[in-house]
Order: C-alpha cells, then structure tokens, then sequence
C-alpha cells in the first residue's frame, strides 16, 4: 500500500476503539471489506452491520490512515497507509506502557515493536 499523506498521531488517538480493531485487521495484510467484516464478527462474536462498518471504513480513508483500490468492478480491497501502521504501533506502544511493569518482558516486546 502507498505511504499516504502525513497524518498526526493526534488524529490517530481519537480514533474510535471500533475503527483503532479496522486498522489492527488491516495490520496483518489488506482486505476486502466483507473480509473485514468477518473478522471484526469473530472479534466481538456479533453481527457488524455494513451501516457500520463502510462509513468507518470511508472515514479511515478520508482521514489517511487506510487506502482503498478496487479489486474488480464490484470489490474494494482496503490496506493500511504508512500513517495507518504507525496509528497501530503507537496504539500498541501506548497499551503496553501502561500494561506491562516487568522491565525484561517490556524490553522485549518494545523491540517488536521498534520500525524496521
């Protein structure tokens, strides 16, 4: 997926929790928004309703974070801009200060985290 334009981290800590899991789905490889969907359902073990889930999308979009590209006539395919997987590292960076106290342990999982 392409870089995108430049996108604060700001704009990335007031994203949603609903739209922070698109980005963490999108994190592992692009999709299709029904595979999206399916993902998210096995998440939240629950329906997500395409009144949801597009106009999330849409706004992820507009706001730089997620590309999309059409797959066919029909079919998008959604991928994360460079700002998208810097949303998803800082989001995780963020959780784990708080989460992890064991220095060793929080060492090791801050270098998985470090750009290539």
């Amino acid at each position: 997926m392409s870089k995108g334009r430049r996108v604060s981290l700001t704009a990335a800590r007031e994203l949603t929790a609903f739209q922070k899991n698109i980005l963490t789905v999108l994190a592992e490889e692009p999709r299709y928004g029904l595979a999206i969907k399916r993902e998210l359902e096995s998440y939240y073990d629950d329906d997500v309703n395409h009144g949801r889930l597009y106009p999330n999308l849409d706004d992820l979009v507009e706001e730089g974070f997620v590309e999309k590209s059409a797959l066919d006539k029909r079919t998008n395919e959604y991928g994360l801009t460079e700002a998208g997987h810097e949303a998803v590292r800082d989001d995780l960076r963020w959780s784990l200060e708080h989460f992890l106290t064991d220095g060793n342990r929080a060492d090791f999982v801050e270098s998985m985290l470090q750009d290539e």
